[in-house]
Protein backbone atom coordinates (compact mmCIF):
# COMPACT_ATOMS: atom_id res chain seq x y z
CA UNK A 1 0.00 0.00 0.00
CA UNK A 2 1.20 3.54 -0.70
CA UNK A 3 2.59 5.71 2.07
CA UNK A 4 -0.18 7.56 3.89
CA UNK A 5 -2.82 5.04 2.83
CA UNK A 6 -5.74 4.84 5.27
CA UNK A 7 -7.25 1.33 5.27
CA UNK A 8 -10.37 2.72 6.95
CA UNK A 9 -11.09 5.59 4.55
CA UNK A 10 -14.37 5.77 2.67
CA UNK A 11 -14.08 4.95 -1.03
CA UNK A 12 -16.08 6.59 -3.81
CA UNK A 13 -16.86 5.10 -7.18
CA UNK A 14 -17.32 8.04 -9.55
CA UNK A 15 -19.66 7.08 -12.38
CA UNK A 16 -21.11 8.89 -15.40
CA UNK A 17 -24.83 8.45 -14.70
CA UNK A 18 -27.42 7.17 -12.25
CA UNK A 19 -28.01 3.88 -14.09
CA UNK A 20 -24.31 3.05 -13.96
CA UNK A 21 -24.19 3.92 -10.25
CA UNK A 22 -27.21 1.77 -9.45
CA UNK A 23 -25.88 -1.19 -11.45
CA UNK A 24 -22.41 -0.88 -9.91
CA UNK A 25 -23.87 -0.73 -6.40
CA UNK A 26 -26.04 -3.76 -7.09
CA UNK A 27 -23.06 -5.72 -8.44
CA UNK A 28 -20.85 -4.77 -5.50
CA UNK A 29 -23.54 -5.61 -2.98
CA UNK A 30 -24.10 -9.04 -4.53
CA UNK A 31 -20.41 -9.89 -4.88
CA UNK A 32 -19.23 -8.32 -1.61
CA UNK A 33 -21.98 -8.41 1.03
CA UNK A 34 -19.35 -7.57 3.67
CA UNK A 35 -19.36 -4.00 2.35
CA UNK A 36 -22.78 -3.36 3.85
CA UNK A 37 -25.26 -0.86 2.47
CA UNK A 38 -23.94 1.26 -0.39
CA UNK A 39 -25.12 4.84 -0.82
CA UNK A 40 -25.72 6.42 -4.24
CA UNK A 41 -25.30 10.20 -4.40
CA UNK A 42 -25.58 12.73 -7.23
CA UNK A 43 -22.52 14.97 -7.40
CA UNK A 44 -23.24 18.09 -9.46
CA UNK A 45 -20.18 19.64 -11.01
CA UNK A 46 -19.34 23.07 -9.66
CA UNK A 47 -21.65 25.74 -11.02
CA UNK A 48 -23.79 23.34 -13.04
CA UNK A 49 -27.53 22.86 -12.52
CA UNK A 50 -28.22 20.54 -15.44
CA UNK A 51 -28.56 16.85 -14.61
CA UNK A 52 -26.46 16.12 -17.71
CA UNK A 53 -23.52 17.77 -15.93
CA UNK A 54 -23.58 15.51 -12.90
CA UNK A 55 -21.54 12.55 -11.85
CA UNK A 56 -22.96 9.86 -9.63
CA UNK A 57 -21.11 8.42 -6.67
CA UNK A 58 -21.35 5.04 -5.00
CA UNK A 59 -20.18 5.64 -1.44
CA UNK A 60 -18.48 2.57 0.03
CA UNK A 61 -17.69 2.53 3.74
CA UNK A 62 -14.67 0.44 4.75
CA UNK A 63 -15.16 -3.11 5.98
CA UNK A 64 -14.53 -3.63 9.69
CA UNK A 65 -11.06 -5.06 9.04
CA UNK A 66 -10.17 -2.31 6.53
CA UNK A 67 -9.35 -2.24 2.86
CA UNK A 68 -7.06 -4.86 1.40
CA UNK A 69 -5.40 -4.68 -2.02
CA UNK A 70 -7.83 -7.34 -3.30
CA UNK A 71 -10.89 -5.41 -2.13
CA UNK A 72 -9.61 -2.19 -3.70
CA UNK A 73 -8.90 -4.00 -6.98
CA UNK A 74 -12.49 -5.28 -6.92
CA UNK A 75 -13.77 -1.71 -6.50
CA UNK A 76 -11.52 -0.53 -9.32
CA UNK A 77 -12.73 -3.32 -11.61
CA UNK A 78 -16.39 -2.49 -11.01
CA UNK A 79 -15.83 1.25 -11.47
CA UNK A 80 -13.90 0.70 -14.70
CA UNK A 81 -16.52 -1.67 -16.09
CA UNK A 82 -19.08 1.17 -15.77
CA UNK A 83 -16.73 3.80 -17.28
CA UNK A 84 -15.83 5.32 -13.93
CA UNK A 85 -13.03 5.37 -11.38
CA UNK A 86 -12.42 5.07 -7.64
CA UNK A 87 -11.36 7.85 -5.30
CA UNK A 88 -10.56 7.82 -1.60
CA UNK A 89 -12.68 10.19 0.45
Amino acid sequence: MPAGFDPHARQLLVLPDRDAAEEAAEELGADHPDLGELEIVRDALAGEDDAEDAQWLVVVEPPEDGWTPDRLRALDAVATSYEGWREES
